[in-house]
């Protein structure tokens, strides 16, 4: 019987006041997607940074003719320095941090090169021996580089030393900026989701006051009277959350799983089932967010 009523008073809320449960599920749909485009922001670095720091590698460029590097003053490297630099590559006090490397010469720089600015104006305007040749090492621990850098910076023939893991860290600085400003945009949405419930949530317990009245008058208790308020703007913001999830669902499906991994096919991106963990999460903030934003309002607004 109890269940009934409650039931028959959430439908009959629910009615009466559609325009503002409306409104309330479009409001938490919208924050709660930014809270979940920040978690799957999170969850793409985290993705990123598993997948290419074991592919990092440390660039040790060698000098040319045109290098004017401190380290160059002698001219282009010659075969004697790097076979030099070579055998300390394969030497046990450098091989213990390195897992595999390979030399790349000037013309199969300039020929990578010419594949990567194939589309652009500036293809032609380079010669294959204005690029430095270069040895291409991978590392057992990404985080050694210091050590490769310091053991060769110094040595004659070399020009450079790079690691791909300082661009990296740049892209992951961007990306992590980002998701704090999705961060910022979801907590001003969500201050305005819980404005929203509790006026949604007042208009009804007005339009029902003289009902609340009569039942707390027969003995009914404050929980009776306040669930179906707090069901109605639980039940909204529930449905806001399932459209938050289905929305990232989507995103991660037909934009990062179709359009974007055809685009870029060497990038790890997430996937929809990665973009389903949320979902629990965003529908368990949206019930609490309702339930919390309720409560605060009835005991102002409810006189029983």
């Amino acid at each position: 019987m109890r269940a009934a009523f409650i039931l028959g008073e959430i439908a009959g809320g629910l009615r009466r006041n559609l325009t503002m449960v409306i409104s309330v599920i479009l409001v938490t749909f919208v924050s709660l997607t930014f809270v979940g485009a920040a978690g799957m922001l999170q969850l793409q670095i985290n993705q990123m940074k598993g997948y290419w720091y074991d592919k990092v590698q440390v660039a040790i460029f060698l000098c040319n003719g045109t290098s004017k590097t401190p380290g160059c003053t002698s001219g282009a490297v010659t075969d004697d320095q790097r076979k030099a630099l070579e055998a300390l590559l394969a030497s046990p006090a450098v091989a213990q941090y390195v897992s595999d490397y390979h030399y790349e010469s000037q013309n199969e720089a300039y020929q990578h090169y010419r594949e990567q600015f194939a589309n652009s104006p500036i293809v032609d305007s380079v010669t294959p021996d204005q690029l430095p040749a270069s040895f291409r090492v991978n590392l057992k621990d990404p985080q050694k580089y210091e050590i490769i850098s310091e053991t060769f910076s110094s040595r004659p023939g070399v020009r450079l030393v790079s690691d791909q893991r300082q661009v990296l860290e740049r892209l992951f600085s961007v990306m992590n900026a980002a998701s704090l400003v999705a961060i910022v945009i979801a907590g001003v949405m969500t201050i305005c989701a819980i404005l929203l419930i509790a006026t949604t949530i007042r208009l009804s317990a007005f339009s029902r006051r003289r009902e609340t009245g009569i039942m707390r008058l027969v003995g009914a208790s404050k929980l009776m009277i306040q669930l179906p308020f707090v069901l109605e703007g639980a039940i909204a913001a529930v449905i806001g959350a399932v459209l938050a999830s289905t929305t990232l669902w989507a995103v991660a499906k037909f934009f990062l799983g179709d359009v974007l991994t055809a685009q870029y096919p060497g990038t790890a991106f997430i996937s929809p089932s990665q973009t389903l963990m949320l979902a629990p999460l965003l529908i368990a903030m949206g019930a609490v967010l309702a339930g919390v934003s309720s409560m605060l309002t009835l005991r102002r607004y409810l006189k029983v």
